[in-house]
């Protein structure tokens, strides 16, 4: 999974049991799987979430640009309070959450009607699965790019799975990571983790201590971090080779 590539790695995202449709709202991308097609309740959720984003935008401009942590004074939605909870914890501004917290907004109002829910959002993924199921990590033009996947288990309470790259797509790094991927039960930490990750790679002597950073945030339960031909792994995450180029 990752950001960008006009989304090719997408062709890599298979269920034989799920309806997968795909909604797109401005700039959210979001590709689901759920028991049924349900893209008008996707699209009012994403309307919402947005909104509440964008009305605080408006009230605190700063909110889209800064860099570094947030801190709410005053109301504020949800999900805002989210992304800065997530944004501060790894270090990053609020806006390195946003497409972790819409996926995982997305996709629990979903599970209202759908007992599984995948939502992947540009490469942030929020689970609710009955079965295992094997996602293959999007690393652009690492050899490892495709080859490995990580196995996401079921489990009593929904999980995440969200990417970062230096050398991919148009999110904003300051590293050269190829892929950095966080697993975490909150979505919005996994992406600003992934993030701040990714910023403290930039050869391969740096993936011990970006692990070692990672892995010192609360909430984060495995990572995982390529750079070319090598790789660093931690955590609750097993690493799976796949035949080819299928996930």
């Amino acid at each position: 999974m990752m950001k960008g590539e006009h989304r090719t790695y997408r062709n890599f995202i298979h269920s034989n049991r799920l309806v997968v449709f795909r909604v797109v709202v401005k700039e959210t991308d979001l590709l689901v799987s759920a028991s049924s097609a349900l893209e008008m309740v996707t699209r009012e959720s994403i309307l919402t979430y947005r909104s509440h984003i964008e009305n605080y935008i408006e009230q605190y401009p700063e909110f889209l640009t800064t860099l570094r942590p947030w801190r709410v004074s005053g109301p504020a939605p949800a999900i805002v309070r989210e992304m800065t909870a997530a944004g501060e914890k790894a270090g990053v501004g609020p806006m390195a959450a946003v497409a972790g917290a819409i996926a995982e907004s997305v996709g629990r109002d979903l599970l209202a009607y759908s007992d599984e829910v995948i939502v992947e959002n540009g490469g942030d993924t929020f689970f609710k699965i009955i079965d295992p199921i094997t996602v293959g990590i999007y690393a652009g033009k690492s050899p490892l790019s495709l080859r490995v996947g990580l196995r996401v288990a079921p489990s009593a309470h929904p999980v995440s799975l969200c990417t970062s790259s230096g050398t991919v797509g148009h999110s904003l790094s300051f590293g050269k990571a190829d892929a950095v991927c966080v697993m975490s039960d909150s979505c919005a930490l996994a992406d600003a983790v992934a993030t701040a990750v990714g910023n403290r790679v930039q050869t391969s002597r740096d993936i011990q201590p970006a692990v070692e950073f990672g892995k010192s945030i609360p909430g984060v339960m495995g990572l995982a971090v390529i750079i070319g031909k090598d790789m660093g792994l931690w955590g609750d995450l097993e690493l799976i080779p796949l035949q080819g180029k299928s996930c």
